[in-house]
């Protein structure tokens, strides 16, 4: 897959060095000597082109017409949002993302204008934070279908509310399915009549509702 990153600031640096780390034919973009300085030191310098990503004339010399994805994190959301539309609909990218850098700007960041995937970097923390605190010991290992779905983990407790019952007695949700139990080190493909024992590691793909269903479930019970 060939990625162009425009703009080398420690976010764009870190994309690219990571997208080069998994693989991806990778094209960073940046003008700023300082920025370049830095660059060259974290980053292959055949991944480097140097250019303003902000000119029509910088993009079409770095490729972005053969590009699968073009990512825009600029520090400006102007800029971002104009380098969206002209890779979308001017050069057909297939898979344009763009970074928001005031939540306010938040709204100008659709499809319509050419933004596939927006990331608002306050909503992405406040997402988390409030996730961390309704899960519980609950862990998100991975997102899937853009958060619509996760692949999540949990040790059950001694007293869980689980415990003892077979998957299929446990009410879950449609959209929830017990993926694996790892028991004593050993993994198990559990099945409808399998039982949940303390101390199992459960992994689980699930929706929101089904998250909060699988934390009262593997819960002690609140005595108090």
């Amino acid at each position: 897959m060939f990625i162009i990153v425009a703009g080398g600031g420690r976010v764009g640096s870190q994309l690219a060095s990571l997208l080069i780390q998994a693989g991806h034919k990778t094209r960073l973009i940046e003008n700023r000597p300082s920025a370049l300085d830095r660059m060259h030191l974290e980053i292959p310098t055949e991944a480097i082109f140097v250019g303003d990503p902000t000119l029509p004339s910088t993009l079409n010399e770095a490729g972005l017409e053969q590009a699968d994805v073009l990512a825009a994190v600029l520090s400006d959301d102007a800029h971002n949002l104009a380098l969206s539309s002209f890779a979308k609909f001017h050069y057909n990218v297939p898979r344009v993302i763009a970074r928001i850098n005031n939540p306010r700007n938040g709204w100008l960041f659709t499809e319509t204008m050419g933004v596939d995937v927006a990331l608002n970097q306050a909503d992405l923390i406040a997402s988390i934070i409030q996730e961390e605190m309704s899960l519980g010991d609950m862990m998100t290992l991975l997102k899937l279908r853009r958060g619509q779905y996760s692949l999540v983990e949990e040790k059950i407790p001694e007293k869980a509310r689980a415990i003892h019952f077979a998957i299929k007695d446990l009410d879950l949700p449609e959209n929830c399915v017990v993926a694996a139990i790892i028991r004593e080190g050993k993994l198990i493909v559990p099945r409808g009549i399998t039982t949940i024992e303390a101390g199992d590691e459960v992994l689980a793909i699930t929706d929101p509702p089904g998250q909060q269903r699988l934390q009262l479930l593997f819960a002690e019970p609140d005595d108090h």
